[in-house]
């Protein structure tokens, strides 16, 4: 398994990690259940690692997909770009939840003002890397791009409804 492989499995534990432990949260929140809050708190710092890991995986990856006729440098480097932001701030979620865990074991009065920060956080933290992924999609999936490529310029056809 090379870099591009292992970059196209761990990229997807971030964005799908981060959704989950919104929804787990939120969930705990609602319920009251210090339980349900913690196990949010473990995905999310779970999430910020797959953030980190897919982030340091995507060097190796951009190495082997820049190779490929038809696809687009600049596409490779806002992906890189913006992936560096997006797993700044879940990382940034991530250390919230490492905090807001410590307070929710320590039942703290603060529990439920870190959770709801923690939230907000993984919630933007999720859009940047919903983001992300879309980014990195569009660098080998062309059905998804606006943009014309080689094979499909002057195929049109036209209907005869």
């Amino acid at each position: 398994m090379d870099q591009a492989h292992l970059h196209l499995i761990i990229n997807h534990l971030p964005i799908i990690g981060t959704i989950l432990a919104s929804f787990v949260l939120v969930h705990g929140l609602f319920t009251k259940s210090t339980q349900t809050k913690i196990a949010a708190y473990n995905l999310l710092i779970i999430s910020a690692a797959g953030a980190v890991a897919a982030y340091l995986s995507g060097e190796g990856a951009e190495e082997i997909v820049e190779k490929i006729q038809g696809i687009s440098k600049t596409a490779i480097e806002e992906h890189g770009e913006f992936a560096k932001f997006a797993m700044i701030a879940l990382v940034v979620s991530g250390a919230s939840a490492l905090v807001a865990l410590v307070f929710a074991l320590r039942k703290s009065s603060l529990t439920v003002p870190l959770a709801i920060v923690t939230l907000v956080l993984a919630l933007i933290s999720f859009g940047l890397m919903a983001r992300t992924g879309y980014q990195g999609g569009q660098i080998r999936h062309t059905e998804f791009s606006s943009a014309p490529t080689n094979a499909t310029q002057g195929t049109e056809t036209k209907d005869d409804d």
